[in-house]
């Protein structure tokens, strides 16, 4: 894997605004609402569940017992049962994609918000660039609660603007595929084009997820990262600027290249 460490912003003329609120925003729920995630009564009211968003009804479950594999021993840990949603179970596809369920869990997905969100929001304005978001969080969500919809994996939680977050990544493939983005590639520092750096983050989830079909296992989901990168890409140049729909026509970056 690559890991990106920071792009070119020499050509940004609008202030982040929206970029920060979303990162305020998400520190936010996490520290103070989740109270750095040991809050069960937050997280598990306000996530996203598959069989609540099927049914339209919300779903309360008790705490049950399971055994796991831990360094070759078998361990018996507590997983805590689903909350009362005081809110219409609907909107779990909102609330789920600002909370996160650790530190780094949250601390990966600011970094990668903030190192491509800002270009993004550069080329759609603050409004449609917020819009844009929200659309591809929900699409992502609604993209998990299509592959958990029956069984066990149907009362499975999702939480986390990973979804919203590999949006923002497709669209950035799309606005800003030539970007030089600095990387740590094999304990080294180098500069890739945007293509690259975000190309390989995206076919990682591929493979991943298919070798996890339903999306939810290690408690990763990476059937609503791939439904997040791929509806950022489809709505990319319709939430941007004309301007900007024009820079990343490719045959005007053609021309440039070759000019």
């Amino acid at each position: 894997m690559v890991f990106p460490v920071g792009d070119d912003n020499s050509d940004r003329t609008l202030f982040p605004l929206v970029t920060i609120a979303l990162l305020v925003a998400n520190v936010f729920v996490f520290v103070v609402l989740q109270q750095m995630g040991q809050n069960d009564d937050v997280t598990l009211a306000y996530c996203q569940v598959p069989a609540e968003i099927i049914s339209g009804r919300d779903v309360v479950t008790e705490p049950t017992q399971r055994e796991i594999a831990v360094q070759g021993q078998q361990m018996v840990v507590t997983v805590p049962g689903l909350r009362p949603t005081p809110v219409p179970v609907w909107l779990t596809l909102l609330t789920a994609i600002f909370m996160h369920g650790s530190v780094m869990h949250l601390a990966g997905n600011m970094w990668f918000l903030w190192l491509f969100g800002d270009n993004v929001e550069d080329c759609m304005g603050h409004v449609r660039y917020l819009l844009f978001y929200l659309a591809c969080g929900i699409i992502a969500s609604l993209a998990f609660v299509a592959f958990n919809a029956t069984g066990e994996a149907a009362l499975t939680p999702c939480l986390g603007a990973s979804g919203a977050i590999s949006g923002v990544l497709g669209a950035y493939l799309v606005l800003h595929p030539h970007r030089r983005v600095s990387v740590i590639l094999l304990r080294m520092m180098v500069d890739v084009p945007g293509y690259v750096a975000v190309g390989i983050w995206f076919l990682f989830q591929v493979a991943s997820g298919l070798f996890d079909p339903g999306g939810g296992g290690g408690g990763v989901a990476y059937s609503a990262h791939v439904a997040g990168f791929l509806a950022g890409m489809a709505l990319a140049k319709p939430f941007s600027t004309a301007p900007a729909r024009a820079e990343a026509d490719p045959l005007v970056i053609l021309r440039r290249r070759l000019g």
